[in-house]
């Protein structure tokens, strides 16, 4: 079996990232929390991975297999951090908003004080999963990380995905209990 071809995300590609990262993370509990309501969720979760889309997609940090059937979102540590959301102000809810708002402020406030790559979002398409694409597209940035001898970071909510990041080499730095369990993950740079 043939490795699949890991590509860089362009704009041509940010509705079926978008559309597969919605899909994605249907029932994780960050995206629940951000965004409760059923009714709404698609909406307001397309709005929200779109910004991030938007933010990242000109610096050449998302990497992609079948064009977004599975994405890495990153954010390298000279990346710029302007936390601009009117994109996102324009289009929830205030309350959704306001639940983005503390729930990033939180986080990042947990996250290492040195330079990091940051890995903000990694998802596959539910039609794609167990065929190990995460792996495969979050391996791309964890070259990139290691290329730059800098270790990686990300976060996680969902305690299954807890093994799932140690098994490929990732190790709790640290915690956050509220707004809900959150787990911050780092992964020296090997090679």
């Amino acid at each position: 079996m043939s490795s699949p071809e890991i590509t860089i995300a362009t704009p041509a590609d940010r509705t079926r990232v978008v559309s597969s990262l919605v899909a994605a993370f249907s029932r994780d509990p960050v995206l629940r929390y951000l965004f409760p309501d059923e009714d709404t969720y698609p909406r307001s979760a397309a709005a929200f991975f779109g910004h991030l889309f938007d933010r990242r997609v000109s610096k050449g940090t998302i990497w992609t297999i079948e064009r977004g059937a599975s994405t890495a979102i990153w954010e390298s540590p000279t990346g710029d951090h302007d936390s601009s959301d009117e994109d996102l102000a324009a289009v929830l809810a205030p309350d959704a908003l306001a639940r983005v708002r503390g729930y990033t402020r939180t986080v990042h406030a947990a996250m290492p004080a040195a330079p990091f790559w940051y890995l903000g979002v990694l998802g596959t398409h539910p039609d794609s999963a167990g065929r190990r694409w995460g792996r495969a597209v979050m391996a791309a940035g964890l070259r990139r990380a290691a290329a730059d001898g800098l270790p990686a970071v990300l976060e996680t909510s969902n305690p299954v995905n807890l093994e799932v990041y140690r098994r490929a080499g990732w190790q709790v730095v640290g915690t956050v209990t509220e707004p809900l369990p959150t787990w911050i993950m780092r992964q020296r740079p090997t090679g």
